[in-house]
């Protein structure tokens, strides 16, 4: 039985660690620092699960599955259901928000703070605009450059984030202890950060670009699914240490800076803060420059990854170049909402999807339980997705709520699901529906066996 090295391991590990962690995965604990406070380790503690533990069990599940990627998984339950939600999937992670959010997150951090307030009003659209010529040029090129930038930045990006946690931890803005939490923190630390970590999407992004990982370790001479998964979780394990270390050290600085300022829209902001008031103006330029080659890098592989991904699901539609245009244009559009609405919008996105992904990757890694049968997926996915739209309706802006007229729904889901107002609405349902699905199996299976 073939057996991977140490070192192949920790090479896998690097691109894995490479494909997950962008600049994007540094404002959620930043912000959730800020907003935590003396409750930072509470809601660490679930940020950590959601944003580190989930996407390892993703990577492995595909591991585990030998499928070929996340249509050829979610269509287990049923092939329209495959369909809907690897495109729903994709375009979560693609053009709708995290693409977008690339744009946003370096105007944000750097050039917001660097033109002066007259240029304010037409600063995002040109550097958007900008930006998503670059990401269409290198999309449709996809080559050696987008492994250079890779190389290159990661390493530029991550040594620039250690002198600034390494500065902020020696000199720090205030003590944890003294911050008052706010808000949900003050009282659901835990569960706010499970909430946070969803925010990063790489549980979603671990699902559909874990079948790379998986071709890795196979084209390395690991064919048995066991040992594939094995070396999955090796490198995984490894990968999820150094992010779950990142994510910890930002969040303690994001804490640690409310002894100097108040807390900011939002992450992106309060990285840039922090910055200029270690280094100056020369610190919040290269923080600027170097976030957002690391999401310029980011949002050419999503391009490429959701172009490629579109042409094989609709294999008579539009070319790939067609469909890297329609992108980026696309995310032209909504980068230019700002970082604020990209956020806002896409949490309702995030509280539907994700429920459907963590019973997808569980029932994937227990499917020898019950032969991964059909009627236990769909079981448990119907009772699941049900529940997971009163969690999408909850997490809608407010103004939406209203002009939809949807907060009576969601008055009525939260007295009648438990941890509907925590955000877990769909836990029960979805326990339900698996043991339905287990019950019906059971009978199946011993109507054979008679």
């Amino acid at each position: 039985m073939k057996k991977l090295t140490f070192k192949q391991i920790i090479i896998i590990a690097s691109m894995l660690f490479g494909m997950f962690f962008g600049a994007g995965n540094l404002i959620f604990p930043a912000s959730m620092g800020q907003l935590a406070g003396s409750n930072i380790w509470q809601a660490s503690a679930g940020f950590l699960i959601t944003g580190v533990g989930l996407p390892l069990l993703a990577v492995a599940a595909l591991g585990i599955s030998r499928e070929d990627g996340l249509l050829g998984l979610s269509s287990r339950v049923g092939k329209r259901y495959g369909l809907f939600f690897t495109c729903v999937l994709y375009l979560t992670i693609g053009p709708f928000f995290a693409i977008p959010r690339c744009a946003s997150v370096s105007y944000t951090v750097g050039i917001e703070r660097i033109i002066p307030g007259t240029g304010q009003s037409v600063g995002l659209p040109v550097f958007s605009l900008l930006f998503f010529a670059l990401v269409l040029f290198f999309s449709l090129r996809p080559g050696e450059i987008l492994t250079w930038i890779g190389k290159v930045l990661n390493p530029l990006f991550l040594l620039l984030m250690a002198v600034l946690i390494v500065r902020a931890l020696i000199s720090p803005l205030g003590s944890i202890g003294e911050i008052e939490p706010s808000g949900t923190y003050m009282s659901g630390a835990f569960s706010t950060g499970l909430l946070e970590g969803y925010n990063t999407m790489d549980a979603l992004a671990g699902l559909a670009f874990g079948i790379i990982v998986v071709d890795v370790i196979r084209g390395l001479g690991v064919e048995e699914p066991g040992e594939v998964a094995e070396n999955t979780v090796k490198a995984g394990v490894f990968s999820s240490l150094l992010m779950g270390l990142i994510y910890v050290l930002v969040t303690v600085v994001g804490a640690q800076s409310r002894g100097t300022f108040e807390a900011a829209a939002n992450g992106g902001e309060a990285l840039a803060q922090i910055a200029e008031h270690y280094f100056g103006s020369a610190g919040a330029v290269i923080l600027a420059v170097t976030v957002t080659v690391a999401c310029l890098k980011t949002a050419v592989g999503l391009i490429t990854s959701c172009g490629e991904t579109f042409v094989k699901i609709f294999p008579g539609g539009p070319s790939y170049h067609v469909w890297a245009v329609i992108f980026c244009i696309l995310s032209f559009l909504i980068a230019n909402l700002g970082l604020n609405a990209i956020i806002g919008w896409s949490m309702p996105v995030l509280m539907f999807l994700y429920p459907l992904a963590i019973v997808l990757i569980l029932l994937t890694l227990g499917g020898r339980l019950f032969g991964n049968s059909r009627k236990v997926l769909r079981w448990t996915i119907g009772f699941t997705a049900a529940a997971a739209v009163f969690d999408f309706l909850r997490a809608l802006p407010e103004g939406a709520r209203s002009i939809f007229h949807v907060n009576g729904v969601v008055e009525l889901a939260g007295r009648i699901l438990p941890l509907s107002d925590s955000g877990f609405g769909w836990v029960c349902p979805a326990a339900a529906g698996l043991m339905i699905g287990l019950v019906t199996y059971w009978m199946e299976r011993k109507k054979k066996t008679a």
